[in-house]
């Protein structure tokens, strides 16, 4: 297929009219897709099920440790859930904090007590003239609403194929005592899909902050979340690199089972140093006199160790690989070669990023919307919904069917053919 770009006005002008009256009569349809979040399908949530039958009424509710699970205490967690939840983190249990059912809880809790209490002893965000966050864009909007809820300045770090531009993170790490925190997604990225190297980890545990409180949000959301058995992404464990490079309380790492069980109803659990583990448990004391072991003790009973989550999240990757292949293919077909836009080929995760001509991805979103599709708003992959460029959409492909997929994805390639056209023949 010809570029666009080489298409003459009156090509473009003909194809529109094409197109326009292909999309019309998808829009008389009156179909709704919803793309908009990273969501399990049902299929998906069904593989979990067996978690409602592991602790029926008569069961044995008593953790290894000893702990009746139905009544209070157990700050940290119980023994066996932070073993399943440390070898999940690639850490030793002893660096493992459990929470309650979502990381993202335990993200904002994380920095509301640095904003009110401060640090392991430093001053309180709150009371500083200014405090910043850098962030690698695209990234995770959820993440960047946290920073903005407390009035945290973001900067953002352009996300390369390695990582966050390094010399960037570094430069200002070193040189500004005001930021305090980075956002990182280090595997399989939201949205782009990529995974951090080995150098931009050992670089990240190399760093130097002029703040004595900067901390690295290591969010490994998608640690087990493999596409495929046979190409994997694989990366370093940086608590131990940090610790190799005597900087062992710079780094928060953040996990649940939230896309392995029931987003919602799963664990969550802080790997840290120590020194920071027993600041956080400080202030939990006064949040809680324990989290919900019986939800601990299910899915201990229920997946019993790493080997029965990696045959959970095969079970996963097969309902959604699919899923994958088939918006790939769909771009692949419809816009391959024609020079109005280039995606991401991710090898896990949930999110496929797609990038525009500049200037049309807020027009192909709304374009979308149009016929039905509803999408995640373009700009949210940046700190104050504002993409400079204006180029990024985030797809999310599981939680339709690979029926509905497919019928949302020829809308969204009719989309952003049209916003092109559109786009082409303003100039």
């Amino acid at each position: 297929m010809k570029p666009y770009s080489k298409l003459s006005k009156e090509e473009l002008e003909k194809l529109k009219q094409e197109l326009q009256g292909r999309f019309d009569k998808i829009k008389a349809q009156g179909l709704k897709f919803d793309m908009s979040r990273g969501k399990p399908s049902k299929a998906q949530l069904d593989l979990s099920k067996g978690l409602m039958d592991v602790l029926p009424g008569d069961a044995d509710m008593t953790s290894s440790d000893g702990a009746d699970c139905r009544n209070y205490g157990v700050l940290d967690g119980i023994a066996e859930a932070r073993k399943l939840l440390a070898d999940m983190s690639e850490v030793p249990e002893r660096n493992i904090l459990i929470y309650g059912n979502s990381s993202l809880n335990v993200m904002f809790d994380t920095v509301s007590r640095a904003m009110t209490h401060g640090i392991m002893g430093n001053t309180p965000w709150c009371r500083l003239k200014k405090v910043k966050f850098l962030c690698p864009v695209p990234g995770y909007d959820r993440h960047f609403a946290i920073t903005e809820s407390f009035g945290i300045e973001m900067i953002n770090i352009p996300l390369l194929e390695t990582g966050p531009d390094m010399d960037m993170v570094e430069k200002l790490v070193h040189e500004d005592e005001a930021v305090k925190g980075i956002w990182c997604v280090p595997k399989y990225a939201n949205p782009t899909g990529i995974s951090y190297s080995d150098d931009t980890v050992r670089r990240f545990a190399r760093l130097k902050p002029a703040a004595k409180d900067f901390r690295i949000f290591w969010d490994n959301a998608y640690s087990i979340h493999h596409l495929y058995d046979d190409k994997r992404d694989v990366i370093l464990e940086l608590l131990n690199e940090c610790i190799k490079e005597g900087n062992p309380d710079m780094v928060f790492k953040f996990i649940s089972t939230s896309k392995v069980s029931f987003p919602g109803s799963g664990i969550a659990a802080l790997a840290a140093s120590r020194a920071n583990l027993e600041d956080a448990k400080h202030y939990m004391q006064f949040q809680t006199i324990g989290h919900d072991k019986l939800n601990q003790l299910r899915h201990v009973r229920y997946f019993k160790d790493m080997q029965g989550m990696y045959n959970q999240m095969r079970r996963h990757a097969d309902i959604i690989r699919p899923k994958f292949e088939k918006v790939e293919e769909v771009l692949e077909r419809e816009i391959g070669g024609l020079g109005i836009g280039t995606w991401t080929k991710p090898l896990g995760g949930y999110f496929i990023s797609f990038d525009s001509m500049e200037g049309c991805a807020k027009a192909i979103v709304a374009k979308a919307k149009e016929a039905g599709l509803v999408m995640t708003s373009a700009g949210a992959t940046y700190p104050y919904g504002k993409d400079p460029r204006d180029t990024n959409i985030r797809i999310a492909p599981t939680f339709p069917t690979i029926e509905e997929l497919s019928q949302a994805t020829e809308i969204f390639v009719l989309s952003v053919k049209l916003v092109s056209i559109e786009k082409l023949l303003s100039k």
